[in-house]
């Protein structure tokens, strides 16, 4: 528990000052406690200490957890998500951060309309073209976006990317900037059904300098939990 507790104070004092740094005020930025591979347990401390947004890479982890923690806990699914698996989680996570294809988005439509829900998405965004990540090229994404937006039970929230792992978290500015650059040219179309509100981008090595790029919502793990276990 002593563990968490500093190393939440310590996420906690260096977002407030990215904040300053921009400008920006606190509550503009949603920590998101990634918790993928975490046992129970860790989730329990974390949410006595008031975490109440809680990310997930798997869907069968995030679909188990759900089950036996509060219901007042918002699930983020921030992993790659297959279609045969969006059944599961179409009701159970507050906002499916990766989706970066239209396929995915019609399945994820098919099982809102079934489930009479409304699937809140941000649409995936490879902004470094890595190979070894998923997401739409930035040139792929605004007509990828336009029809996602005319499916049912869908809202577009806005945009996520997953930035290259570097040693200087500085190296990923740039590519923070065009995400957010990307948002702002979308949100000025003002078409129907998508919003451009949140910005996820940002993860233990580099959230600072996301959020000094407009980041809204930051998915840390590790500099909450510590290093990562697959022995849950």
């Amino acid at each position: 528990m002593e563990t968490i507790v500093r190393n939440l104070e310590e996420v906690e004092e260096r977002i407030q000052k990215a904040c300053e740094r921009a400008g920006r005020k606190r509550s503009e930025v949603t920590l998101i406690a990634v918790s993928k591979t975490k046992p129970v347990s860790m989730l329990e401390e974390a949410y006595q200490l008031g975490i109440r947004e809680f990310g997930e890479n798997k869907v069968q982890e995030l679909t188990e957890k759900y089950e036996c923690m509060p219901k007042d806990i918002h699930w983020h699914l921030i992993g790659h998500l297959q279609r045969n698996k969006v059944k599961y989680i179409v009701n159970k996570a507050c906002l499916i951060h990766s989706v970066d294809s239209v396929r995915l988005a019609e399945e994820i439509s098919k099982e809102a309309v079934k489930k009479q829900v409304i699937a809140d998405i941000l649409v995936q965004i490879n902004v470094a073209e890595e190979d070894t990540k998923f997401g739409l090229t930035m040139k792929e994404a605004e007509e990828t976006i336009l029809q996602i937006a005319k499916l049912a039970n869908i809202h577009i929230c806005g945009l996520m990317t997953i930035a290259p792992f570097v040693d200087h978290p500085e190296d990923n500015r740039r590519h923070f900037k065009k995400l957010r650059q990307l948002s702002v040219d979308i949100r000025d179309k003002n078409i129907d059904n998508i919003d451009m509100g949140l910005l996820s981008m940002g993860m233990t090595g580099d959230y600072e300098v996301a959020i000094e790029e407009g980041a809204t919502l930051v998915r840390v793990g590790t500099g909450i939990f510590g290093e990562r276990s697959y022995h849950v």
